[in-house]
């Protein structure tokens, strides 16, 4: 990573550069173990959150997670690379072959069972269902269940992104504006390094991200809409008061540290009557997203932008947020990115 170029945090409307660390690969099945054991050290106390049931034989817990985190999968390889592509709500998932919970030969389900003395009960491979832990004592239960939950969270968050929540600005006049914007641009700062029309956002495609999610379940695609639907009902009404919101894009930013290396060129967007009802809505709508596990939580608030040019369409034109993908052995694979040369288009 160049010290220019750093991965920059918002906290509190102020930026932050985030140290590289360098990130744990899973080559071998045989490193599986390193990766249980670490995920699991966190998890050893017990947590009184879980719901869990007394039975005439003990006590008992159940989770839902979609058969993607803890089955073995055996679909269509879709590349060379190892990657396997799952058709999701028209949308496509990469995902690894995942021992997530069964782990080798079952090793990581009887590695927990053994030491919190439960029986844990997981669903065949291509079967949805539940995951059932049942064991004699409370404790036990809640400890294999926290033990799993943890290890859900750790693939979940390797996963890329499917689905994002966003507002469109779809209206013809910014579309227009934004075409009048490019053209200016290649007009007279095409001879700058990297800028070129391949990193120019689709003017159809403009909107402002509330969020990404990772959704990978039709069951989890249908409870985003109806906390969509909850939260029209119960704020977002009230803050628009039922009336579309307007926005203005005037000027621009880049992210990053070196104007003559710009990765993310955005334009700043606000309300035209100079309230604060659209941050309002967005982090209220990110807040209730968080809480329900669907969106990880990395701010509290979220950076209104519209992104107009970014490096990542060089190879994807439908790039969205995370862009990393992983092998079929868990070995994450950082995409290049040729930055651009951003002193001149903000002049």
């Amino acid at each position: 990573m160049e010290v220019l170029r750093p991965q920059l945090i918002r906290i509190d409307g102020r930026n932050y550069r985030k140290n590289p660390v360098q990130e744990q690969t899973y080559q071998h099945e045989e490193d599986e173990e390193d990766f249980y054991q670490g995920s699991m050290e966190c998890a050893d106390e017990p947590c009184d959150a879980y719901e869990v049931e007394q039975t005439p034989q003990g006590f008992r817990s159940t989770l839902r997670a979609p058969s993607l985190l803890y089955n073995l999968i055996h679909l269509n390889t879709s590349n060379d690379c190892g990657f396997q592509k799952i058709t999701l709500d028209c949308q496509n998932i990469y995902t690894w072959k995942s021992r997530h919970i069964v782990g080798k030969r079952g090793d990581t389900r009887k590695k927990i069972e053994m030491e919190t003395k439960t029986s844990i009960s997981i669903p065949k491979p291509g079967q949805d269902g539940e995951i059932v832990i049942t064991g004699q004592h409370r404790n036990g239960v809640i400890s294999a269940r926290t033990r799993i939950d943890v290890l859900l969270d750790t693939f979940r968050r390797k996963q890329p992104f499917t689905h994002f929540l966003a507002f469109f600005l779809n209206e013809v006049e910014v579309q227009e504006g934004f075409l009048r914007f490019q053209e200016e641009v290649l007009a007279k700062c095409s001879m700058d390094h990297g800028v070129d029309s391949s990193i120019f956002q689709n003017p159809k495609k403009l909107h402002l991200t509330i969020g990404m999610l990772v959704l990978l379940s039709e069951e989890e695609i249908q409870q985003t809409c109806e906390m969509l639907q909850q939260c029209k009902e119960e704020f977002i009404n009230d803050i628009s008061g039922g009336k579309p919101l307007e926005v203005e894009m005037a000027g621009i930013e880049y992210m990053n540290d070196d104007p003559g290396m710009v990765d993310v060129l955005y334009a700043k967007v606000h309300m035209k009557d100079g309230s604060n009802r659209l941050q309002e809505l967005v982090d209220r709508v990110l807040e209730r997203f968080q809480a329900s596990g669907l969106i990880v939580k990395e701010w509290n608030s979220v950076k209104l932008h519209a992104t107009v040019m970014n490096t990542l369409f060089r190879k994807d034109p439908n790039a969205e947020g995370r862009y990393n993908l992983y092998t079929a052995d868990g070995k994450c694979i950082f995409k290049e990115r040729e930055s651009f040369d951003g002193r001149n288009i903000l002049k």
